[in-house]
């Protein structure tokens, strides 16, 4: 799924939609993100050049533990309100 696809979902009136719809964006961001972080480590690990990043990877990876944990709570949630993700 890509972020385009969420947005139908996201302008729904049902709040279940909206839910599955923001679960979706902050998976796909959080995937994205990992794929990112791993690919700098293992450049660095293989001793190539690392691809351009602004931000340290240390505060990149605790966004992304950030996001992990907020994933963590929405599936929780879905199990809880019935909603399927």
């Amino acid at each position: 799924m890509e972020l385009k696809e969420t947005i139908e979902l996201m302008c729904s009136e049902d709040y279940k939609e909206r839910f599955v719809a923001e679960y979706h964006q902050v998976k796909i961001r959080y995937e994205k993100l990992k794929n990112f972080c791993n690919k700098i480590e293992v450049e660095t690990m293989l001793g190539k050049e690392e691809t351009k990043h602004d931000c340290p990877l240390g505060l990149l990876r605790e966004q992304q533990e950030y996001m992990g944990l907020y994933l963590s709570v929405l599936e929780k949630r879905a199990l809880i309100e019935n909603v399927e993700l």
